[in-house]
């Protein structure tokens, strides 16, 4: 199949994209002394977390528990799954994993969870790692206080069916802060709290082995602090247009926009303009609108007009013609790829591979 001839709208990456910044940020994890689990919450693709393991990533960061499922299922071992699992659902399948033998350790942040894990652990016969999680300014999950952190590092620590394997900090709310100073100031501010848990922590006998966190926008700055032993970065796979508009660097963005949304003509009536059939139903809009690029006119602005429908508004003619494909970046891509049931591999003009997204549940 012809790139051109993917029935439209459909999700595409390009594969030589993709892996150039899967070994640019294994190059970068090794030269700043860390390990790399990157987030599978970015591709939710088996087959895109084995080529990311092939490079020499630990393992795979995972949000949900179907992300862990998928990953686990797919023969991805050191799963960290990254928010607290406390539904009763959620405990089940985690059950189920570690009656499988999955290779999968859990963060918590409150002592009942922690007295769920260890149910859950002793019923399966096994030993689960937990991961002390620490609020560092999101105000999402973690632990908010010192002493608390503390508290539930013991209560793991002493239950039989449960390791404490270290702390959590990821600052999420502060990976697209420009400029580069600015967000390296910020994220100063929180290092001295991540910096305080890990002395707390330590005086109490409890040090961390594990101190994970870091995303595409903080790696470099998280690593450089020396506090982190890895990293969960994820967009960096991708790229998108507000990853694009920041430097991942002080100096530069090392990374490549990898993932395309192709879409078709179906109404090229007006002078200035042509409505594609991708609409709300084929971006994620939290980050704002996706930019034309192959197959767009120069400097052609992106309109919502529905569901289906997004309308390209350009200056001048030689605008697309009447069944023609145009591809766009994506403004945030972990979510536009949970609104695909796969992805279609590109090489050049070529579809080389059809990729399943498995783990958007």
């Amino acid at each position: 199949m012809r790139r051109s001839d993917v029935p439209t709208p459909a999700l595409l990456v390009d594969i030589d994209i993709l892996d150039r910044n899967i070994a640019s940020m294994r190059d970068a994890a090794a030269a700043l002394g860390v390990k790399l689990r990157p987030h599978a919450k970015a591709h939710k693709c088996v087959e895109i977390a084995q080529r990311i393991m092939a490079a020499g990533a630990i393992g795979a960061s995972c949000a949900t528990i179907g992300e862990a499922e998928t990953m686990a299922l797919g023969g991805i071992g050191g799963i960290l799954v990254t928010a607290p699992l406390t539904s009763s659902d959620a405990i089940e399948r985690l059950h189920r994993l570690l009656l499988r033998g999955a290779d999968i350790a859990v963060v918590a942040d409150h002592p009942a969870s922690v007295a769920q894990l260890a149910a859950v652990a002793a019923g399966a016969g096994r030993t689960l790692d937990v991961v002390v999680d620490i609020d560092v300014g999101m105000g999402r999950t973690g632990c908010a206080e010192i002493p608390d952190a503390v508290a539930l590092a013991r209560q793991i620590e002493a239950a039989p069916a449960l390791t404490y394997a270290g702390i959590q900090a990821y600052w999420g709310n502060l990976q697209h802060v420009s400029p580069f100073a600015e967000r390296a100031r910020l994220i100063a501010i929180q290092t001295e709290r991540v910096r305080a848990v890990i002395a707390a922590l330590t005086s109490a006998g409890l040090p961390p082995a594990i101190v994970s966190g870091g995303g595409t926008g903080s790696h470099r700055i998280d690593a450089a602090t020396g506090l982190f032993t890895e990293i969960q970065p994820g967009s960096y796979l991708f790229m998108d247009s507000c990853y694009s508009a920041v430097s991942i660097s002080e100096n530069d963005n090392p990374f490549v926009p990898s993932l395309f949304v192709a879409a078709t003509v179906v109404s090229a009536n007006k002078p200035g303009r042509v409505v594609v059939n991708a609409g709300w139903k084929a971006f994620a809009a939290d980050s704002g609108k996706p930019v034309a690029l192959r197959g767009g006119p120069p400097g052609a602005s992106f309109r919502f007009m529905g569901d289906e429908h997004g309308a390209l508004d350009f200056e001048g003619g030689g605008g697309p013609k009447l069944g023609a494909t145009v591809e766009f970046l994506t403004s945030h891509c972990d979510p536009t790829v949970n609104l695909y049931g796969a992805f279609h591999v590109v090489r050049g003009d070529e579809v080389v591979d059809i990729w399943p997204i498995r783990a958007r549940y």
